[in-house]
Formats: C-alpha cells, sequence, structure tokens
C-alpha cells in the first residue's frame, strides 16, 4: 500500500475511502485493526476506530497500534482522518494523537486541514466555517459529545498539543504547492483552503511527508502524487428489505428525519426508553419486519431534550444504552434478512458495525458528498450507508436505500 488512513470514527473512514477511490485508488476500509495482511493488489487502506471520544490513552494506543500496521504494509504516508468539523474537546484527541504519531513516524512537522469545500467546510485565517458562518455558530455548538464553540482552529489545537501549531495562510495557498511547502514549519501546519483546487495543492505540498491530518478533503489530491486519475468506483446492488436508523442529532440529520417520516414509516426512541430498557431491540425489529416499506427508527431529538436526558443519566450511560440498542437492533434485522442498511451518526454507526461483527467494506459510488455505498466484505450479501450527522441533503435517506437496491 502505497497511502493509510487511520480514522477517528466509522462514517469518516467511509467518507475518506470515498474521496481516495474517486480519485483512481483501489481502498479497502477496515474496521479496526485487520489480523494478518492486506490484499497486496491495494492502494490504501483506511483503519477505522472509534476513538474520537475515547479516553486520551486509549484513542493515542490505538492509533499507534493501527499505524505501525499501516507501514507493515508498505505505507509511507499517513493521514490521520479526522472530522471536518475538527470535533474534539479541549483535552483531545487530536492533539494528543497527533504528537503520539509524528512522534511514531520520526517526523518534526505535519500538514493539518479539516476544509472540505465540497461539504461547506473551509478554513480561512485559521478559523472554521460551516457554509456561511463560523464553526461556533453552526449547529456544532450544540454537539451532545463535542459541543465546538471556538472557530479558530489554532485556539483549539494548541491546548491539545506539546508542539507548535503554525499556521499557513490562504495567501501562500494560492501561490500553489512550492510556496506552501516552503512555509511549512516544525510544529503542526494549519493550512487554510476554501476551494478544492486549494486541497490538490496542499496535497502537491505534502509529496513524501509522513503525516498528514485533516477531514476527507485532504485526500482528494493524494493519489494524483502516485500518477492516479479519477475513476468511479464499480458497484453491484443489492435489492431487499431496508432499514433506516439515525442516531445523529445533528441539524441536517434532523431535517432527514422529518423528511423520510413524512412518507415513510418511523419509529421514535428516546433516551429515557433506552436507558431504562422500556424498548428492546426485538421488540423494534419485530415492528421493523411488519411494515409494508422500509422504515425509520430514530432517536435524533433537538439539543434541548439531549440535554435534558444527559442531566438525567449522565452523557455516556444515555450515548452507550442508544448505541447498544441500534446495534443489537441491527444484528436482529440481518438475521431476519434485511440486506440495506442506512445508519446515520457516527457514534451509532460505530454500534452497528461492531454488533454485526463486520471486519471490512469494499467501496461504491457516492450516495452524497462524503457519503459511498458500502459492501460487507465476506459472504454476508449486505450493503449499508454510514452517514456522517451532517452530510446529505433532505431527501437522504430515501435516496441511499434506492441507490442500495439498484432502484436509481
Amino acid at each position: 500500500m502505497k497511502l493509510g488512513v487511520i480514522a477517528d470514527d466509522f462514517t469518516g473512514a467511509s467518507d475518506i475511502a470515498l474521496a481516495i477511490a474517486e480519485a483512481g485508488f483501489s481502498v479497502a476500509q477496515f474496521i479496526g485493526i485487520p489480523d494478518g495482511g492486506a490484499d497486496p493488489g491495494l492502494d490504501a487502506g483506511v483503519v477505522s476506530l472509534k476513538t474520537r471520544t475515547a479516553p486520551v490513552a486509549e484513542a493515542v494506543a490505538q492509533s499507534l497500534a493501527a499505524c505501525d500496521w499501516l507501514v507493515s504494509q508498505g505505507v509511507g504516508q499517513i493521514v490521520f482522518k479526522i472530522c471536518s468539523t475538527f470535533d474534539s474537546t479541549p483535552e483531545g484527541n487530536i492533539g494528543p494523537v497527533l504528537d503520539a504519531l509524528a512522534d511514531r513516524l520520526g517526523t518534526d512537522r505535519s500538514i493539518i486541514c479539516p476544509a472540505y469545500p465540497e461539504n461547506g467546510r473551509s478554513l480561512y485565517l485559521g478559523h472554521l466555517f460551516v457554509g456561511d458562518v463560523l464553526l461556533s455558530e453552526s449547529g456544532m455548538r450544540n454537539h451532545p459529545l463535542t459541543p465546538m464553540t471556538d472557530p479558530d482552529i489554532r485556539r483549539v489545537l494548541a491546548p491539545q498539543t506539546t508542539r507548535p501549531v503554525v499556521h499557513v495562510p490562504a495567501p501562500t495557498v494560492f501561490r500553489g504547492a512550492e510556496a506552501i511547502r516552503s512555509a511549512l514549519a516544525p510544529g503542526h501546519n494549519l493550512v487554510d483552503a476554501i476551494r478544492d483546487e486549494d486541497l490538490h495543492q496542499i496535497a502537491r505540498a505534502a509529496r513524501g511527508l509522513p503525516l498528514l491530518c485533516g477531514g476527507s478533503g485532504i485526500a482528494i489530491g493524494l493519489p494524483a502524487n502516485w500518477g492516479a486519475s479519477a475513476t468511479p468506483p464499480d458497484w453491484n446492488p443489492m435489492p431487499g428489505p431496508g432499514v433506516v436508523l439515525s442516531g445523529s442529532c445533528s441539524e441536517a440529520t434532523r431535517a432527514q428525519v422529518a423528511a423520510f417520516a413524512a412518507r415513510a414509516p418511523s419509529r421514535e426512541v428516546t433516551a429515557a426508553e433506552a436507558v431504562e430498557a422500556r424498548v428492546t431491540a426485538k421488540e423494534l425489529a419485530d415492528w421493523v419486519m411488519a411494515q409494508g416499506q422500509a422504515p425509520l427508527v430514530y432517536s435524533s431529538a433537538a439539543p434541548n431534550i439531549v440535554a435534558a436526558a444527559q442531566a438525567r443519566y449522565g452523557q455516556d450511560r444515555a450515548a452507550a444504552a442508544l448505541e447498544s440498542l441500534f446495534g443489537e437492533l441491527a444484528a436482529r434485522l440481518v438475521a431476519r434478512g434485511v440486506t440495506r442498511i442506512v445508519v446515520a451518526g457516527g457514534e451509532t454507526s460505530g454500534g452497528v458495525v461492531n454488533a454485526l461483527g463486520i471486519t471490512g467494506f469494499e467501496i461504491g459510488p457516492r450516495l452524497a458528498a462524503g457519503v459511498p455505498a458500502l459492501k460487507i466484505m465476506g459472504a454476508q450479501p449486505i450493503v449499508m450507508a454510514l452517514k456522517s450527522g451532517n452530510f446529505g441533503g433532505p431527501g437522504f435517506f430515501g435516496e441511499a436505500l434506492a441507490i442500495l437496491g439498484g432502484e436509481a
């Protein structure tokens, strides 16, 4: 393999795998660190971890183990994939993992760029924008686990790292790859980007650099450094029963839930019901299988309702109960013949993937910017979509089910 990715959640892993595949590399998404070697025909491997909100020491240890495995496969460049909204807490985990990876790879500098213009994420003067508003004014300010209240990524990252945070501003980026490369200094280099062309120039500047960090946008130009060119991924759809499982509370997902529920059967699960076991996975599976069309099961409440549940039950307990419930539900549905599963939310996706015992995915075509169709590796005839909470338009759920089943 030429390029390796360590992703801090499962939806982000499929997101960057799509970017790499569309840029012309053969790529696989692995769930956790594989036991053995990878297919020698792969150009890139994406190791999906669930470390975004894990304890710092655990996130560092898992990321280093993933790095070691990728290097053992021949990888010379590592991308630490984070959310394009730089989801983190004052303790990390972005800074501590970056420091550990830089030490392991023996490099004194890295490039960081969370920008993803196609999905409305841009970095200008070190400040992260979501669409036309600052990060701190977007829905991310109400994220239940990693609320982002400061748009200046220099200030966000500095307390998390022991290395200098260097800013490479937009005027330098606009002058191209050589100017960017000349501006790189020891430390973590935060590089502005507001256009796809900026990301391509950053990729050229990163040629031969051992460590990068960012959202999926940082990968769109990397395969070209090895002579690859854009190629659509192969795909064989999988017709059969479908379901949508949503545990994301993002503004985008709540709009998708409302749009889908207006025309299809839907069932809401509250945090109280999950924590107090007032609803079971078996009961929900029976309800799903009784519907005449692909239904929706969701726990995508408004911020004030989420905050009240966290205050009552504790943040970790409420999240774990819902994650476990959705995971068990997915396993029961697959056992009963469901072949198409659309999942919204990183934590929910992690619970579903772990419950199904998935070891990896083949990457299919895009369902929306940053969201590919996925086929489970191995004999299981299951296709999936793992959607980051903020991605996709209002009609995403229905559109994704149709493409997964060959109906669009």
